[in-house]
């Protein structure tokens, strides 16, 4: 049986603070905080940090990665739904599998990949846990994409390049979305990139200062 309430600091209570601060802090898109609300993200860090999973902050989930800050993961998800609905994402940085969660229950298809295996061993339980069937997961380096199931409405990164891999771009459906954090350790911006139409133009907005880990190219175990 899956724990999805919680207890004590996990509680609906704690997390409906959480859904008041995301407010408090600009996010609007009404059916993201439901799903920010509905999703247990107690489930997705380990026992010793599931009473802090509410707080608006990132926590660790070892191999030197974190799980997103809730109002980050809010905010580049109702980036990402900005333009309407989506049908096909595609994640680049699966960590935990808290984002991936979140946006399964958004658009109809998650494609979702990562470089460090065991977090995606992890995430995969989780999933299975929670029932999300319209997630799919692969073992790779996410800065170049996942081709083969290119072109994707949406393309969300949730770690920092120092700046937009093209296979990234290339992999924009017409009129896609994509919503990154570039830069290196000492300063980093939330990027909204959108195709337009099918041109190889694309047109950038910068939202605010973030701070992600950094993508990384290659394979980890």
């Amino acid at each position: 049986m899956v724990d999805l309430d919680g207890v004590g600091m996990t509680s609906r209570r704690t997390r409906e603070r959480l859904i008041q601060r995301l407010k408090d802090n600009g996010i609007k898109n009404q059916k993201v905080l439901d799903v920010m609300r509905a999703t247990p993200r107690h489930l997705f860090l380990d026992e010793a940090l599931a009473h802090r999973a509410y707080e608006d902050t990132a926590l660790p989930i070892g191999h030197a990665q974190t799980i997103s800050q809730p109002y980050i993961v809010a905010l580049m998800t109702e980036l990402l739904l900005s333009h309407g609905p989506l049908k096909k994402v595609l994640e680049v940085g699966t960590g935990s599998g808290y984002q991936a969660a979140v946006l399964a229950q958004l658009v109809d298809q998650v494609y979702t990949v990562e470089r460090i295996k065991p977090l995606l061993v992890k995430a995969r339980e989780r999933f299975r846990r929670l029932d999300l069937r319209n997630i799919t997961c692969a073992y790779s380096d996410g800065g170049v994409g996942w081709p083969q199931h290119a072109p994707y409405d949406g393309i969300i990164s949730t770690a920092a390049p120092e700046h937009i891999p093209d296979e990234l771009l290339y992999q924009l459906a017409p009129n896609g979305i994509l919503v990154i954090p570039v830069g290196g350790d000492d300063s980093q911006e939330l990027r909204v990139i959108t195709r337009v139409g099918d041109s190889q133009n694309y047109e950038e907005e910068v939202v605010e200062k973030v701070r992600f880990v950094p993508l990384l190219s290659g394979l980890a175990r």
